[in-house]
């Protein structure tokens, strides 16, 4: 069964900027009835909105204040979004930020952030106020979340933990319960700002040269490539499940073994 996106009502942290914006536009292009964009900037925020309301009218979009890291101003956004559209069906965890050099803010957004969306979205909000059958939970993880990158070996961590996230909030028994669907994304890199800051945002020295070294392998593809396959993922992917977006082809599922006793043979020699 495919799920439509039509008449929906979206929350998308850090939707004011880079691939946020884009799944926010591209909802939008699949009729959703609005989206609330849940970011730090005001500046882009504010922009964000004039460019939505450009393209696809009035009362489309509305920006609030957040720092996905404060649970109260995160569960403000949920508040908001029922205040203006009187329901919420997707939720897009999506903040996040790639920079090792301050680790400590970089966990607390790309894994805290993701916490507080779940406790939120799932074991409240979206139960409550989705319009037909079900709503849907999208964690944004990375390529990072699936492989090691030596460069940025704190935000592979983050992005291993949304991941991980996703696999252990998409078993069967939640969906019963809550009839929220949770499915992830990894996207490969992404022409964003995200990447065109990378240099210098870890450790330095051999972390640096690491990067260097390996740059020119890394696929990349655009924005709103991403937009579109997350809407597929939405629309077709079953709870639980995973999938990689990468050098602007089609998502694939990303598909863990089905339990670590098939490798009980790999030991030591």
């Amino acid at each position: 069964m495919v799920y439509d996106i039509k008449n929906k009502v979206a929350l998308i942290t850090g939707g004011a900027s880079g691939i946020g914006l884009e799944y926010a536009k591209e909802l939008l292009r699949n009729e959703a009835k609005g989206v609330v964009l849940a970011d730090l900037s005001k500046e882009f925020g504010s922009k964000a909105v004039q460019e939505i309301e450009q393209e696809f009218g009035p009362n489309k979009a509305i920006f609030v204040q957040t720092d996905v890291t404060d649970y109260n101003q995160f569960e403000n956004a949920f508040k908001k979004a029922i205040e203006k559209y009187k329901n919420l069906d997707i939720l897009f965890n999506n903040a996040g930020i790639l920079n090792d050099a301050i680790w400590q803010k970089e966990i607390a957004v790309n894994v805290n952030g993701v916490v507080h969306g779940m406790l939120l979205g799932m074991d409240n909000y979206l139960p409550k106020y989705k319009q037909g059958d079900e709503a849907v939970i999208m964690n944004i993880s990375s390529t990072a979340g699936i492989q090691g990158y030596g460069h940025v070996p704190v935000y592979c961590a983050t992005k291993h933990a949304v991941h991980g996230m996703t696999c252990s909030w998409g078993v069967p028994e939640f969906y019963e319960e809550t009839k929220v669907r949770v499915v992830g994304i990894h996207p490969g890199v992404t022409h964003t700002p995200l990447i065109f800051n990378m240099v210098g945002s870890n450790f330095g020295g051999k972390y640096e040269a690491h990067l260097q070294n390996h740059m020119a392998e890394f696929l990349t593809q655009e924005p709103n490539h991403v937009a579109k396959e997350a809407m597929e993922v939405i629309k077709k992917a079953p709870h639980g499940t995973s999938w990689v977006v990468e050098g602007g082809q089609p998502a694939y599922q990303f598909i863990m073994p089905d339990h670590r006793t098939t490798m009980r043979n790999n030991t030591l020699p």
